[in-house]
């Protein structure tokens, strides 16, 4: 746990996405950066309380430490112009019914949508006419709670589902008390964590990775210069200016081997990905199959301080088997490229319970190498 907490608190976040060709989004960085872990740590640190991590929008739906949320408050404030349609209609032309959602849950949470319903439906039953609200109606007015903040995630089920509880049984008692900053300081907090995430980054980088508005990330980036918390460089190649963390170390060697998932905080900035490792990343998962260049869920894979290639997994539970549905080497790939990516296709492989590797797709001369190592 203490592994997982080390990684959280130096990358800031893990983003959560539906998404489960592998594993659940948010297991993947950490499996990049640790190897091999117990799936059970995540459970219980988003579960059992004194929770270590708690769920919000904060790149977009993300695990966060419990200290983060109160940093976020602002958005939770910003509601009526940052919420999506339907949880602002929801709270401005329904807020009775938002109340007894809220109470149904501070009754009987944690619970999940499909439970509130099932409760509403037994404790108040009602004409339909009367308020209209179905399942979709409890499901948003759950949403706007979460958004706001009166409400958290107690962890998920197995489906996935978000079990809603009142916040102030999701947070920590200390967390939950702490004052809210003023917007401006949780501007700068904010950018503090984006920048020792990044090491090095622009304005735009460090305002993507809590999805900052412009004027209050680039008000932000101008205090902490003053201050002296980023200092400003200059990255050959770049164009623009980059800030660079107070107590950001360059290494002497880089020795590194792991798969990237897609929403690895590594790469959600393309342009930075492009100007960094001279690499092209884009997902794929939204684009229609006969478009689709490399795949569908493809990894980028790091070794020491490039990435070298990318391969498109899947995990198949019913054979057993890692697919590699495609694999491609980038150019100034070193030879040893697909001994070292097999090495780690191993690796996660024994970590998702699965017994073989088959190399089924397509690619180039590393989806060859792949299936003769393999055998």
């Amino acid at each position: 746990m203490r592994d997982v907490t080390r990684v959280v608190d130096r990358i800031g976040l893990l983003q959560i996405d539906s998404v489960n060709v592998l594993t659940r989004a948010h297991h993947l960085p950490l499996f990049s950066r640790l190897g091999p872990y117990d799936f059970g740590l995540l459970d219980r640190a988003t579960s059992r309380s004194p929770r270590r991590l708690v769920e919000y929008w904060a790149h977009v739906a993300s695990l966060i430490p419990p200290e983060t949320h109160p940093l976020l408050r602002w958005r939770m404030d910003r509601w009526r112009d940052d919420a999506w349609p339907s949880m602002r209609k929801i709270a401005e032309d329904s807020p009775g019914f938002v109340s007894v959602v809220l109470e149904e849950l501070r009754s009987g949470g944690p619970m999940t949508s499909l439970e509130v319903e099932a409760a509403l439906q037994h404790d108040l039953p009602r004409q339909r006419d009367q308020w209209g609200w179905n399942w979709s109606m409890v499901k948003e007015a759950l949403e706007y709670l979460f958004f706001s903040g009166a409400v958290g995630s107690a962890g998920r089920t197995s489906q996935f589902e978000r079990r809603y509880d009142v916040i102030e049984r999701v947070l920590p008692r200390g967390v939950h008390a702490t004052p809210t900053p003023p917007d401006d300081e949780a501007f700068r907090a904010l950018t503090l964590i984006a920048a020792k995430a990044h090491g090095v980054a622009t304005e735009p980088d460090l305002r993507d990775y809590f999805r900052l508005k412009p004027p209050d990330s680039q008000r932000a980036v101008t205090e902490l210069v003053d201050s002296g918390d980023l200092l400003p460089v200059e990255v050959e190649g770049w164009g623009r200016t980059a800030y660079l963390h107070a107590d950001a170390r360059v290494p002497r060697n880089v020795t590194a081997r792991a798969l990237l998932a897609p929403f690895d905080p590594l790469v959600w900035r393309r342009d930075r990905v492009e100007f960094l490792f001279d690499f092209r990343y884009r997902i794929e998962i939204y684009v229609p199959p006969e478009q689709r260049v490399f795949g569908y869920y493809v990894l980028p894979f790091l070794l020491d301080d490039a990435l070298v290639a990318r391969v498109d997994l899947k995990a198949d539970r019913a054979s057993r088997a890692l697919l590699v549905q495609a694999a491609w080497a980038e150019v100034g790939a070193p030879d040893h490229t697909a001994e070292e990516l097999l090495a780690e296709l191993r690796l996660m492989a024994s970590w998702l319970d699965l017994d073989d590797i088959v190399v089924v797709g397509r690619g180039d001369g590393l989806a060859e190498e792949l299936k003769a190592l393999v055998g």
